[in-house]
């Protein structure tokens, strides 16, 4: 099996990261940047709701013809769980585990099925970065899930 490089990056960047998070402040890690802006707090936990929605991707996408998801509306998502006031340690654990879970799905997936073209997709309403394509793999859209992860972590300063 071939295990896609991006699942290895992944698993590198979490367990980089985690530490570097712990070790920021609960008042740091409550400190939105400018106002309007997601505190390290509210980013963190966008990205275990975003680990949420791509592993259902994931594993959905193992198993049927399109790769047609439903999006998310993130700001709503972290206003209702209100990642501004959740445990820090807690909720840094949750995101690294979350993603060392995922970086296992990403390789476990049969190369047929990460890299056989879907016609019928709507990855560039979900996709981070991913290109408007007449066809759509799984692989891409994986790929797409660790370039946002490590765009926010670039945000914090951590990648």
């Amino acid at each position: 099996m071939s295990v896609p490089e991006y699942a290895q990056r992944l698993r590198e960047a979490v367990e980089a990261a985690a530490p570097r998070l712990l070790a920021m402040s609960e008042d740091a890690a409550g400190r939105a940047p400018a106002a309007g802006k997601w505190s390290p707090r509210e980013v963190v936990g966008h990205l275990v709701d975003s680990a949420a929605n791509n592993h259902q991707r994931f594993v959905r996408g193992q198993l049927q013809d399109d790769l047609v998801f439903l999006g998310y509306a993130q700001d709503d998502w972290v206003r209702v769980q209100d990642y501004a006031h959740a445990p820090w340690a807690d909720l840094v654990a949750l995101w690294r585990l979350y993603n060392r879970h995922l970086a296992r799905v990403m390789e476990l997936t049969p190369v047929d099925r990460r890299l056989a073209p879907r016609a019928k997709h709507n990855i560039q309403e979900i996709g981070f970065a991913a290109p408007i394509e007449a066809t759509a793999t799984l692989d891409g859209i994986m790929l797409d899930y660790v370039e946002h992860l490590l765009h926010h972590l670039r945000q914090l300063g951590l990648a």
